[in-house]
């Protein structure tokens, strides 16, 4: 950083809070794009990735569910292998995300969806085998 913007700094922040605060958010954005695949879910970041024809996966779960919680493990181990890894993986909050839900047709938290571009090839409700999982997955590729 040059002097001259260090020098517009109010006096209480020092160099050190303001070099930290330029590392912190580099390590964000960096975070932020290798972890692309996985995030929050968006009608942007769903149709985006229908119009590329990625593989999806929708998980639709709830912070107090205890079979969320158990699928959620699952979900990373698969979407972590080889095979899979080319998933998108975005997350529907069930409390908070009611109008994405009516729109994809979802009653329950734990429901998982799968996409292929933009057709839908399958989805479950409440499953915690991951082999039924990982045939879930298995039939979008």
């Amino acid at each position: 950083m040059s002097s001259r913007i260090l020098s517009a700094v109010p006096a209480l922040v020092s160099r050190r809070s303001v070099l930290a605060l330029a590392a912190v958010t580099a390590l964000a954005t960096a975070t932020s794009i290798c972890t692309a695949r996985a995030g929050s879910f968006t009608p942007a970041a769903l149709g985006t990735a229908q119009k590329a024809g990625k593989l999806i996966l929708v998980h639709v779960s709830a912070p107090w569910c205890p079979t969320c919680r158990a699928q959620k493990p699952i979900v990373e181990d698969l979407t972590g292998k080889a095979k899979f890894k080319d998933f998108v993986v975005l997350d529907i909050d069930f409390d908070s995300q009611k109008d994405v839900l009516r729109t994809l047709n979802v009653r329950a938290q734990s429901t998982l969806i799968v996409y292929k571009g933009a057709s839908e090839i399958g989805r479950s409700v409440g499953d915690t085998n991951p082999a039924s999982i990982e045939a879930l997955l298995a039939a979008a590729l």
